[in-house]
């Protein structure tokens, strides 16, 4: 058996292993050197070790005994020496040995993630600065008001400008006459944004915002000193809203009276045939590894790798308003602590986060990952037309979700498992468009004017989900599968009705583009595993979504940083720690650098290999004033199906029991009885007997 208390190699590092490092780099460091730490995290092992281990656990052999790979924290951390210069420094923990077992230095170009420290650096900066006092003694505030700010990433620097580190913000007045603290500012937005020297915590600059509309142009300077008078209130809090709650909702609960069908055992999780582990970080956060369903393996990791949110608004400094979510700040970083009953229904098992503190302790961040189960409406259904006997099942899902809170926008990310061997990525942007001031009146080619003196500006979601494939193993094979027209032939196609399913599979990285009309099918096979009914490998497919890829254009610095968003797929062969479709260090980039472009650029054979595959998809964000307060969830979905991994409808053993709890409303006539079924020219259907061949008439 294993030895519980010796943790698996995918498991978080604990509070105890992550100060334990930190005290490894303290001891190593210069005693008269400043350490800020910004994160202290797991360094998963390469792939081939970890897999060695793996062959072990799923045969069964795991003991005290058993080699494991080395257990790495990865420590990033800033060195503010005596004479004030710093360095960005990274350090590799053994944290069984004690021993650093690499170390780099950042280059100075590259700029790491934002922490919250840095940003609650950057408000202290801007309340003390003469700069921001000066330019907020230009505006006429009115009684009551007092000033908000949002910090931001600076985003991609000017052609030919070498900058320090730099933070930007966003700044709106809120109205504090309510006396509730949660009163919405963005309905008030102030046309600067302070610039402060992230090292030096000194605000630099104020930037002086637009505020026209489309006949100034790119002029500035059109605001009145009393800029926001013509702003509305923008509640959303129930206790400040102008209008009553409805009354007429009643309350739809989720019951499980037996307890869920889910089993957890540390980070491993069974369900309805799926196993598999989650694993949390900083930058990820939720991440899925080792998913094999019935004891086969599916995919070795599922995350979602980067999201950039480029805004097209020409006026600058608006040129620069681009956000990387993940290698800007980190999705792990900003995940919230879900509430029982709002973030997730049902039966709920939480899971929490280890976080590093500036000092470098650990810190526990409580239930920022829900899993539960939920009913997806019908599974799969047949009706007996002869006998009018219905079989349905219903279709349950497992759930593994986290939320993060990004300043203004949401974003809810869930991996969803079904019982038919289906895995379905989700996201769900939801949250506060961001809203610059307009003049009164007026209206812009650059964003929709979702409140009186709030202009939402138009921009791009562009997310990319890294896909780790394992079908049946590790060697697999990427394919094109497209559905196309095919002439009349007399040979081949006499009336015209046939078309050819044409597969040409992926031999060298690349990139695809979505082509919905070709129906373009990505299937991810494994050439060595053959179905013994359809005599076709077996694989999983999924169907990208044709949607609109970045609009910037190629020689622009936004385009420049965001090339992984330029295509919808791109196929790459594995590398250990190649994580990133953006590269590793986006804040203040200039162009993506080691990221899937970069990737593909090696031309390395992907056939019958070690291969990832990552699809990107966007949402462009041309916001309706039904956004506004708090937009109403836009939702993506990618799904991932099994295509010929089984040699029937996996979940055709689910069971077809009737929910007792349902109930009718009224009279009416339920299925149950046979009645609706008994009227066959309506439905279309027959009840005619069986032909019964040894007879005749």
């Amino acid at each position: 058996m294993p030895d519980t208390n010796i943790p698996h190699p995918l498991d978080q590092l604990s509070v105890k292993e992550s100060d334990q490092a930190r005290q490894i780099v303290l001891h190593l460091r210069n005693s008269e050197d400043t350490l800020h730490f910004r994160f202290i995290t797991l360094e998963e092992p390469p792939k081939k070790e970890l897999c060695k281990f793996l062959d072990f656990e799923h045969a069964g052999q795991v003991t005290t005994e058993t080699p494991r790979p080395p257990r790495i924290a990865k420590v990033q951390y800033d060195i503010i020496h005596a004479d004030k210069t710093h360095q960005c420094v990274e350090s590799w923990i053994d944290v069984v040995s004690g021993l650093e077992v690499k170390r780099r230095v950042i280059d100075q170009i590259c700029q790491p993630a934002i922490t919250s420290h840095e940003f609650r650096a950057f408000s202290e900066a801007c309340f003390a600065s003469p700069l921001y006092k000066q330019a907020i003694s230009e505006f006429n505030l009115p009684e009551g008001f007092v000033v908000s700010i949002d910090p931001w990433p600076y985003g991609g620097p000017d052609p030919g400008e070498l900058i320090p580190r730099y933070t930007q913000g966003l700044c709106f007045a809120r109205d504090t006459r309510s006396g509730n603290s949660d009163s919405n500012h963005y309905g008030y937005p102030l046309p600067i944004i302070p610039v402060m020297d992230t090292r030096n915590k000194e605000i630099i600059r104020i930037d002086k915002l637009a505020t026209g509309g489309k006949e100034d142009g790119l002029n500035y300077g059109t605001h009145e000193r009393n800029v926001v008078d013509h702003c509305s209130p923008a509640e959303y809090v129930p206790e400040l809203l102008a209008q009553p709650l409805r009354t007429d909702l009643k309350p739809l609960n989720v019951v499980q009276p037996d307890g869920p069908s889910f089993q957890v055992d540390g980070t491993l999780i069974n369900w309805q045939k799926w196993r598999f582990r989650i694993g949390f970080n900083p930058r990820e956060g939720l991440t899925l590894h080792d998913v094999r369903y019935n004891g086969r393996n599916v995919l070795y990791r599922l995350s979602l790798s980067e999201m950039t949110v480029p805004y097209g608004d020409p006026r600058p400094p608006y040129h620069r308003k681009q956000a990387f979510d993940f290698g800007d700040g980190g999705a792990g970083r900003a995940a919230n602590n879900l509430a029982l009953g709002c973030d997730c229904l049902g039966m709920i098992r939480y899971f929490d986060a280890v976080r590093t503190e500036l000092d470098g302790k650990a810190s526990v961040s409580k239930s920022v990952v829900c899993l539960h189960e939920q009913d997806n409406g019908i599974g799969w259904k047949h009706t007996n037309y002869t006998t009018q006997r219905a079989v349905v099942t219903r279709s349950r899902e497992l759930v593994a979700q986290f939320i993060i809170t990004l300043a203004n926008y949401e974003y809810i990310f869930a991996y969803k498992l079904d019982q038919a061997g289906g895995i379905t990525i989700e996201t769900r942007a939801t949250g506060i468009v961001s809203v610059v001031n307009i003049d009164a009146e007026k209206t812009s080619p650059w964003g929709n004017v979702v409140s009186p003196g709030a202009l939402a500006q138009n921009h791009q979601h562009l997310f990319c989900i890294r896909i780790d494939p394992a079908i049946d193993g590790h060697q697999n094979t990427v394919v094109a599968e497209q559905s196309l027209p095919m002439p009349i032939s007399t040979e081949t196609n006499p009336f015209g009705n046939a078309y050819e399913v044409r597969q040409t599979p992926i031999t060298k990285s690349q990139w695809l583009d979505a082509s919905p009309f070709t129906n373009l099918t990505i299937k991810i096979t494994n050439p060595s595993k053959i179905n013994p009914i359809s005599k076709k490998p077996v694989a999983y497919k999924f169907i990208p979504s044709a949607s609109q890829l970045l609009l910037a254009h190629p020689e622009s610095v936004v385009a420049k940083r965001a090339r992984f968003a330029q295509h919808h797929l791109w196929i790459t062969k594995h590398k250990d720690g190649e994580l990133w479709a953006g590269g590793e260090f986006t804040n203040q980039s200039q162009k993506e650098v080691d990221g899937v472009v970069d990737a593909i650029a090696r031309d390395e054979n992907v056939e019958n290999e070690d291969v990832i595959v990552w699809n990107v998809f966007g949402l462009t964000h041309n916001p309706r004033v039904e956004d506004w307060p708090v937009m109403p969830v836009e939702i993506y979905q990618l799904h991932l199906r099994p295509a010929d991994f089984f040699t029937t409808n996996p979940a055709i053993d689910v069971p077809s029991a009737k929910n007792e709890s349902s109930v009718l409303t009224s009279d009416h006539v339920c299925c149950d009885s046979g009645e609706i079924q008994k009227a066959p020219d309506s439905h279309l259907q027959s009840t005619g007997p069986d032909l019964n061949r040894n007879t005749t008439a």
